[in-house]
């Protein structure tokens, strides 16, 4: 094993341990008056059997039972104390390291969220953390621990012979060097394994996700297939790297054994020259078995050893996946009101060979409301991406306010615009949470104003607990629609100065859309805004027109002037769709 794992190892020990110096120096002093009672007690029982065959039943042996029991009983009460502290300490410095990478993965890019599905990043952000807090808990303090006890025996037995601590002591390292070797090679099978727990977990979460589709759409036998096809791939691999430590774990119980016997040859060799008493040879002979034990649990804390290397390089790994969005200098900072809009000969696409924009070019106006249209796939939604900063175009570039969006910090951008898709995110919290996003600077009147504004009061007032009414998975989920009045709620309070509207009222039904049409008017009120729509009647109050097509800009203009010209793309996709938009 190179030493570069376990440098990475002791830097995150440093870091998450850090903070917990006091409980760690406390869990530690533990684990030495442990194993100071541990030495101590093998020496009592010899002193009651020498000095039984010498004097038979004394009161000094009494005492020495008594004595036997209380430390016996001590270090007990020490060791589920310091057991209590380690796995305190571990989880607490695991639970920092699972908020550390919750908080790295939160800012890579749109790209990196697209290619790695939500089970595969909760599996890495939380099963290879819990793998390593294993390693946290166990490893680091219990390897010294038994490292401490296997020196402090061996110190012990050189007092009785000094032979014998060295004979002892060279068939340790022998122990010890042989199953290290022997377990070389399983630490990229523990990486395939974790591969393929996330590759399930990935599959898993994204199954269940789509529940509804696939039960509607007879897709049930595909996933159970899939299901089990990655089940025995995860299956396998683990098994494979579990029993890659069989043999060692085999040739270590009987090297184990054999300690024990030459122990006792020892010991019968000393007390046969008359060098050892019964009682020193009961002493040896439970030095040497108390030296196993340490040995054993080395070999098992180096088999965690090598699966928690497996987590670390992919927990680096993580770590080291920069976002292709790189956050801006700032410098600049954008003046107050409403927003102005520009693309400037901007071409874009998810990957190199399939553009989905291409040099589209056009400026809106602060304060105005941009109408975009056009067929399914051709690039409005990517628009909407852009001016979020949620990817960046390969060429040209996205301008606000005559700025362009990479100079901006992209917290300071996104905090002065708001979109609202037809697809809304709902979480597992109170009304008033799902609302304000967590911000509990907003006041409880300000929020019922909200939901009066947009026609969610009579909603409101049904929920049990009001604003403390948990949404999400409980019985007080909304419909679709509501849902969207919900989002609606959110760009109200959050007062942003640009408004994007992605096909936002596609799931109202006729009498909410009317409802919401007067909202819509107030939150467009001094502010730009941007539609994007596929139903033409919802553009009534753009006041002008993107038609786009193939990533490509068809045309563009006032609204009013495109409906009016009969030989205008926007004449023609209104004599399509039943109704005209009153010009």
């Amino acid at each position: 094993m190179s030493l570069r794992p376990f440098r990475r190892y002791f830097e995150l020990l440093a870091r998450y341990l850090r903070p917990q110096w006091l409980t760690t120096l406390l869990m530690s002093l533990l684990l030495l008056a442990s194993i100071a009672l541990q030495l101590i007690n093998p020496k009592i029982l010899g002193y009651f059997i020498d000095t039984t065959i010498k004097q038979g039943l004394s009161q000094g042996l009494i005492w020495a039972a008594l004595l036997f029991l209380a430390i016996s009983l001590l270090n007990q009460a020490l060791s589920v104390a310091s057991a209590y502290l380690c796995e305190k300490v571990a989880w607490t410095a695991t639970n920092a390291l699972r908020g550390d990478l919750l908080a790295h993965v939160l800012t890579l890019d749109q790209g990196f969220h697209k290619s790695h599905t939500q089970g595969e990043l909760l599996e890495r952000i939380d099963g290879d953390v819990n793998d390593l807090s294993n390693f946290f808990s166990k490893f680091v303090v219990h390897m010294l621990f038994h490292i401490l006890l296997l020196v402090s025996m061996l110190v012990v037995l050189t007092t009785i012979d000094w032979i014998l601590s060295v004979s002892m002591g060279l068939y340790c390292l022998l122990v010890v060097v042989a199953l290290t070797w022997m377990r070389r090679p399983t630490v990229d099978r523990w990486v395939i394994a974790r591969q393929a727990s996330s590759e399930f977990f990935g599959f898993l979460g994204e199954s269940l996700d789509a529940a509804e589709d696939v039960r509607g759409n007879g897709g049930i036998n595909y996933i159970w297939r899939h299901f089990y096809q990655r089940f025995y791939r995860w299956y396998s691999t683990t098994c494979h790297a579990g029993w890659s430590g069989a043999t060692p774990w085999i040739i270590s119980q009987a090297l184990f054994t054999l300690g024990k016997v030459i122990g006792l040859v020892l010991a019968a060799y000393l007390w046969s020259i008359g060098i050892a008493s019964p009682g020193t040879v009961y002493l040896i002979f439970v030095y040497s078995a108390l030296l196993m034990e340490p040995l054993d649990q080395i070999q098992w804390q180096l088999q965690s050893l090598y699966q928690s290397e497996s987590c670390i390089r992919r927990i680096d790994g993580l770590f080291k996946t920069s976002s292709a969005i790189q956050d801006g200098p700032g410098t600049t900072a954008l003046a107050p009101g409403a927003l102005a809009v520009a693309f400037e000969d901007v071409s874009f696409g998810y990957t190199n060979d399939e553009p989905v924009l291409q040099q589209v070019s056009f400026k809106l106006e602060a304060g105005r409301v941009l109408g975009i249209v056009g067929r399914s796939g051709g690039g409005k939604t990517t628009l909407s991406r852009l001016l979020f900063r949620m990817y960046d175009p390969q060429s040209g570039r996205v301008c606000v306010n005559n700025v362009s969006l990479t100079e901006l910090r992209m917290r300071d951008l996104r905090r002065r615009m708001s979109l609202i898709t037809q697809d809304i995110q709902l979480f597992q919290a109170s009304v008033r949470d799902n609302l304000t996003f967590f911000d509990r600077s907003i006041s409880d009147q300000r929020i019922l104003e909200v939901l009066a504004d947009v026609g969610l009061q009579s909603w409101y007032q049904t929920l049990p607990e009001q604003l403390d009414t948990m949404l999400g998975a409980g019985n007080y989920g909304l419909s679709a629609g509501e849902a969207q009045l919900l989002a609606f709620a959110r760009v109200f309070l959050t007062q942003p100065d640009l408004v994007m509207l992605d096909e936002a009222s596609s799931r109202l039904d006729p009498v909410t859309e009317q409802y919401i049409e007067k909202a819509v008017d107030t939150l467009f009120q001094r502010r730009t805004g941007i539609v994007i729509a596929h139903r033409l009647a919802t553009l009534q109050r753009a006041d002008d027109i993107l038609v786009i097509e193939n990533g490509r800009i068809l045309e563009a203009g006032p609204r009013i002037e495109l409906a009016a010209n009969p030989n205008s793309h926007f004449a023609h996709l209104l004599q399509h769709e039943s109704g005209r938009i009153p010009v």
